[in-house]
């Protein structure tokens, strides 16, 4: 059956970025002059996507209206000639269907997917975690759907991690099919020292079957009386086969401040429009001897705000 839904998860605290995602949810945070959020619906829509399914929350009101129309923004750009910003400013309005449903609690990944259920009904479906943005020179999601097509199952990404990494992510125990494909035998959610099945770290990208929700639905609370969705995977993958994709391009966390902002950073300077002169500045301003001061998180108090010498 061909993949014609995408649930992207939205439904977060947003913890990691507070005060900030007090009133902002993290997902519309900006990279470069988009939220975080839109590049996961170009994603979608890139893979021929027909609806997006947005699992929100209480607070998160923004994105329902940063993917709305603006009349009286487009009435302005439009009188005044603005017509480059203005297909900018349709262009979130167009480019899909979306459709958003609520998690009333916040119980978890899998209690969020399982609050897609009656939008997917009985269809396979791509599940993304915005927090990860993937270089799209290798086309990650494509992929994944032909191998789901091709062996007939659900489908991870994964990528290879440190061992210090491992207790981060949810882990598979793995069985070589082909190049870059491991059928799974089992998963551990954040595995501790010496007890990880591998080093392939299953990252933000999934196309799963319907059957998932079945096994979300009997997958009982886990760490912190949440439903995980590791925890629901393993249960399918007893009765279903799940594959996983060791996929080769790069993936960005922007999930944490320190990923946000070297992905910001990273963006920024491989942008032709800005990247240039960019990279000018922040070279210019690595090299400076003269003893300028930079907002920090440390150093001398200068008043309210926090401020440290450059020191070499």
């Amino acid at each position: 059956m061909k993949v014609r839904k995408a649930v992207i998860v939205a439904a977060g605290w947003g913890t990691r970025f507070l005060p900030l995602t007090k009133s902002q949810p993290k997902e519309m945070l900006p990279l470069l002059n988009k939220p975080l959020l839109q590049y996961s619906v170009e994603e979608a829509i890139a893979c021929g996507v027909e609806l997006v399914v947005i699992v929100s929350a209480k607070g998160k009101r923004s994105i329902e209206d940063y993917f709305d129309r603006h009349f009286e923004l487009e009435r302005m750009l439009e009188h005044s000639g603005q017509t480059r910003l203005l297909k900018e400013v349709l262009l979130p309005c167009d480019m899909a269907d979306i459709c958003y449903v609520r998690q009333k609690e916040q119980l978890g990944l899998g209690h969020a997917v399982l609050a897609a259920k009656r939008v997917i009904g009985d269809e396979p479906f791509i599940l993304f975690l915005p927090d990860d943005l993937f270089q799209q020179k290798e086309k990650v999601l494509q992929n994944m759907i032909t191998i789901s097509e091709q062996y007939r199952g659900s489908v991870l990404a994964v990528q290879a991690v440190s061992e210090a990494e491992v207790s981060r992510y949810g882990i598979i125990a793995p069985e070589y099919v082909a190049e870059r494909v491991h059928r799974i035998v089992g998963l551990t959610e954040k595995p501790g020292a010496g007890e990880s099945p591998s080093n392939l770290a299953i990252m933000g990208r999934y196309v799963l079957s319907a059957e998932v929700f079945d096994a979300l639905e009997n997958t009982p609370p886990g760490r912190n009386g949440e439903i995980q969705l590791t925890d629901a995977l393993q249960s399918l993958l007893l009765h279903h086969p799940v594959y996983a994709y060791e996929f080769a391009g790069d993936r960005y966390d922007t999930g944490s401040l320190p990923g946000w902002i070297e992905t910001m950073v990273t963006f920024a300077i491989n942008d032709p429009r800005i990247g240039p002169g960019l990279r000018e500045r922040i070279t210019a301003i690595l090299s400076s001897s003269s003893g300028m001061k930079y907002p920090l998180v440390d150093g001398e108090q200068d008043g309210n705000v926090v401020m440290m010498t450059e020191r070499r």
